[in-house]
């Protein structure tokens, strides 16, 4: 079927849903929805057979859904309806929420229902984002695939809705707290939204936007608001019973140098926190509690090492950098036969943080350092022989944070996430990708995939050689899986074989790792301080959240006949 995916966005789940409709066989092509004269237009010229709409914040134009048949998938259950769904559900505390597939009518949220799927909601307040990229995606992909069964049965009639609940757009009135309220009040109105718009509080007396909340563990502060102490990016803030944890902020005040720039906490702040404490916890201590904020954790089970780390987005500031390649470092001196690096369930990673970037005074050296940082960690994969390395990608990654794990033993990603293994930014790219990638996947395909600029699936990941085994979709089931996968390449004689074989190959390097690192360097000095293409605009872009002008060639359906583009880019070197 010829299906065009019409979205504001080619976000996480229209990227799923691009992959699994591609690999269902179907022609897929998309349409973001750049302006209602471009989307008619876009349509036209593409004559979809089907339109669905699994991420679009704007209304379909008449002229479309009245000559295409036109669904959208929306994060609530049938009779819901609105923009902040996933806001409301998170605030209020349901119990239950679901996905919908709508036809698209004039009213918004009203059409009649081709598919739903409803699910139960966790106990602890989720981020909002966290829920859009796990339960909601989930039922939101049962939902499209769905959608494209019943449109190819010609007997097929979308049930009308009987009964509708419209909800307005939660405002800031709506979100507002008081730190003198319980931390579950707070933690909730924050989490409903995550990561967007944040609420808007005062935080060391700066007027600010709070994101990225974890629950505290310090007593009741003698006044609620109170800046208690600092870690790791993070501030710790007093409550009304108790504490919570804040890692990122975003100036309200639109006349602040870093406004509209999300950012973490202490970065932000700067100089408002001179007096607040630091509150240290080295890599290898023991955590005071599972709840505890630490963004990089180690523990040991028999002859397994975990080493776990959950950064923000997915993006790796050169902070972060250095606390995981301080956590290797440290695991990799354990007497273990198996080292688990696991990122987040949201993201594995996304390769260094750009809202840093942006915000720094000098964006081109700061960048330079965050590549260096993160080379250091890719570095130290690549050359632990002292383990069986394991990288798990528990989340979605993109662009550096795909190559980040690369020079693991093993790559066990996740069912349902979306790897997107090119730099689209206006960097070469570094994190020793020209050293990791074709031995993978071979040295024509790992040119292919960084100059195709299109996302892959987790099966397809396996398929092409770029992970090794996929687990399943439900993150305890893919941790007990993995724990499986650990314990079995534990064994003495296994770990052992795949180590002395690794040590090996490296052995038999004929260029040293440093000559690929240092091609790598060169071509992204000339992307970050001679701005060779464009980097600083695509950064700027990206970071204040800039609608693109035009839907990209590559995420079109493909002219019959059109001759194949030649690409440009610098041959990846895997020899001397």
């Amino acid at each position: 079927m010829r299906i065009l995916l019409l979205v504001t966005a080619f976000n996480g789940l229209t990227q799923r849903a691009w992959c699994a409709l591609r690999e269902g066989g179907h022609d897929v092509g998309v349409q973001l929805a750049t302006s209602a004269a471009d989307m008619i237009e876009g349509v036209r010229r593409a004559a979809p057979e089907l339109i669905i709409c699994p991420f679009l914040k704007d209304r379909v134009p008449a002229e479309i859904w009245r000559h295409w048949r036109t669904v959208i998938i929306h994060p609530g259950p049938v009779g819901d309806r609105g923009p902040s769904s996933l806001d409301w559900a998170i605030a209020e505390g349901a119990r239950s929420w679901g996905v919908t597939a709508l036809q698209a009518v004039e009213e918004m949220d009203a059409g009649p229902v081709w598919a739903t799927r409803t699910f139960p909601m966790p106990a602890t307040p989720p981020r909002k984002s966290s829920l859009y990229n796990g339960p909601v995606a989930d039922a939101a992909m049962e939902c499209v695939l769905e959608v494209v069964a019943k449109a190819a049965a010609p007997s097929f009639t979308p049930a009308p809705q009987d009964t509708g609940r419209p909800r307005p757009l939660m405002t800031q009135d709506d979100r507002a707290f008081d730190w003198s309220d319980p931390t579950e009040r707070i933690l909730r109105a924050i989490r409903a939204a995550d990561g967007a718009p944040g609420v808007r509080t005062e935080v060391g007396g700066l007027p600010v936007f709070a994101y990225d909340a974890t629950p505290g563990l310090g007593r009741r502060a003698d006044k609620p608001g109170q800046i208690l102490s600092r870690r790791q990016g993070a501030v710790l803030v007093g409550t009304g019973d108790g504490s919570i944890w804040l890692g990122h902020l975003r100036a309200a005040d639109p006349a602040h140098p870093r406004a509209r720039i999300k950012l973490p906490a202490t970065t932000l702040l700067g100089a408002r926190l001179r007096g607040v404490p630091h509150s240290p916890l080295p890599v290898g201590a023991e955590p005071e509690s599972p709840a505890a904020y630490r963004q990089v954790r180690y523990r040991r089970t028999a002859r397994v090492g975990w080493l776990t780390f959950d950064f923000y987005n997915g993006a790796m500031a050169p902070g972060h950098c250095r606390r995981l390649l301080a956590g290797l470092r440290y695991a990799a001196a354990q007497d273990t036969g198996v080292l688990v690096l696991r990122g987040g369930t949201d993201a594995f990673s996304n390769g260094i943080h750009l809202n840093v970037v942006e915000a720094a005074p000098d964006p081109a050296g700061t960048a330079w350092a965050n590549i260096r940082a993160i080379n250091d960690v890719c570095r130290e994969i690549i050359g632990c022989t002292r383990q069986v390395v394991v990288a798990a990608y528990a989340g979605s990654a993109g662009a550096g944070g795909v190559m980040l794990g690369l020079g693991a033993d093993i790559v066990a990603v996740r069912e349902g996430i979306v790897l997107n293994p090119y730099y689209d930014i206006g960097l070469y790219g570094s994190e020793l990708h020209t050293f990791t990638l074709p031995r993978r996947v071979g040295a024509d395909r790992a040119q292919q995939l960084v100059e195709g600029k299109l996302p892959v699936s987790a099966a397809r990941a396996v398929t092409l050689g770029l992970a090794d085994e996929a687990g399943p979709r439900h993150p305890d089931a893919y941790g007990e899986w993995l724990t499986a996968l650990a314990e079995r390449e534990s064994d003495p004689r296994t770990s052992r074989r795949r180590r002395q074989a690794k040590a090996r190959r490296l052995a038999a390097e004929r260029v040293p790792l440093e000559v690929y690192e240092a091609r790598e360097l060169a071509e992204m000095s000339r992307d970050m301080f001679a701005d060779r293409s464009g980097f600083a605009a695509a950064r700027h872009a990206f970071v204040h959240k800039t609608r693109p002008s035009d839907t990209p060639a590559r995420l079109q359906f493909e002219p019959v006949g059109r001759p194949r583009r030649r690409l440009l880019r610098p041959a990846i070197p895997v020899s001397a």
